[in-house]
């Protein structure tokens, strides 16, 4: 078996000695010989590939524990460990290119540019459901806040409540200030939106105190004139239909979902998932603060959003809340339609959405 010193094996593999010791202290990439006297290092030539697959996955920004797991498993398996890290790596870095782009484009000058003034239809509603003995659902709409927010645990309602409400205060900041219909610059919506969830998180902190299992989900929009800006954590969902075809533009913080990016489940196996539940994001009492997911998009006339707790999308398909949509002009009775149909398909679920139609305003 051929032997390389610590210096000429790092040369080989591109790792530097300094992280040749560390991850022998790791255990994760042990040397072959340590001199018993001088306890210098040697490594074996074979021992490279698993040294070059250690500093590319490092490149990759992967941490070390997780290395260690990849560099146990066969090469298939390993292939696929690398895949579900990526996709994983994408789905959390998401919103932030959406974000990105929006501020390139605002900067730039490249949006916005259509003068038509334009303004929010909307309408809320919430509903018990056919089996939960109380409701722990929120559901808010008004000029310039949408909000949905689906409680959980021994205080979920007053959970859910808290975070909506400490959302409202945006209400009533902006019409202080401007009229309705003017729009928000982007650095301020930013900030505000910033502001507001850490408020709606320090809310359910104190709701939670007694409970760390305590906490709610919550998708909010807020208005800012020619844009909506979305701000996301959990399971509820947003949806867009444009020019009659439905996008889903939140997504969900599950385990299921995580494993259905991963390419562990597919969407079938994930619909009937028994944790299909488990949130991995959501805001609660615990100590650690889960950063929300952000989009701003600009708004066209026609558009119509959604928001809804999975008391709606786990029981309605994608298609049936299409039809409804795009069938059912008044976004009250859109709203009254879409929770008839949970309860007709069982009701398994508090069920609550919001219903937003952008449309030109009307002249004062």
């Amino acid at each position: 078996m051929g032997m390389l010193t610590i210096g000429a094996f790092a040369k080989a593999c591109r790792l530097s000695p300094k992280a040749l010791r560390l991850y022998d202290e790791l255990e994760l990439l042990r040397p072959a010989r340590v001199d018993p006297e001088t306890g210098y290092r040697y490594y074996a030539v074979e021992q490279l590939e698993r040294a070059r697959l250690v500093a590319w996955l490092r490149r990759l920004g992967m941490p070390l524990a997780r290395i260690r797991q990849v560099c146990a498993l066969d090469g298939p398996a390993a292939g696929r460990e690398i895949r579900a890290y990526w996709a994983r790596v994408e789905a959390e870095t998401a919103h932030r290119r959406d974000l990105a782009a929006f501020l390139v484009d605002h900067l730039t000058g490249t949006s916005g540019k259509d003068t038509t003034m334009l303004e929010l239809r909307y309408a809320a509603l919430s509903d018990t459901g056919l089996v939960r003995p109380a409701n722990q659902d929120t559901a808010y709409a008004g000029t310039r806040v949408l909000a949905v927010a689906d409680g959980f645990g021994s205080a979920g309602a007053h959970a859910s409540t808290a975070a909506v409400e400490a959302l409202k205060i945006l209400e009533r900041e902006t019409h202080e200030t401007r009229d309705t219909r003017d729009t928000l610059s982007a650095g301020n919506v930013l900030n505000l939106l910033d502001d507001a969830v850490q408020g709606a998180t320090r809310a359910v902190r104190d709701i939670a105190t007694a409970d760390k299992e305590v906490g709610t989900t919550l998708t909010a929009m807020l208005w800012t004139g020619s844009q909506l800006a979305l701000v996301h954590i959990g399971d509820s969902r947003a949806y867009l239909l444009r020019d009659g075809e439905l996008f889903q533009i939140t997504h969900d913080h599950t385990l299921v979902q995580s494993m259905v990016d991963e390419g562990r489940l597919t969407v079938e196996e994930a619909a009937a998932h028994p944790q299909r539940t488990l949130l991995l994001k959501g805001l609660t009492g615990g100590d650690s603060v889960p950063s929300p997911d952000l989009r701003l998009q600009d708004a066209l006339p026609g558009d119509r959003y959604l928001l809804c707790s999975d008391g709606l999308s786990r029981v309605l398909a994608d298609p049936d809340i299409e039809r409804t949509l795009a069938s059912v002009p008044d976004p009250e009775e859109a709203a009254r339609t879409l929770v008839a149909g949970a309860n007709d398909a069982g009701g398994p679920d508090n069920v609550s959405c919001v219903v937003a139609d952008v449309v030109e305003a009307t002249e004062v």
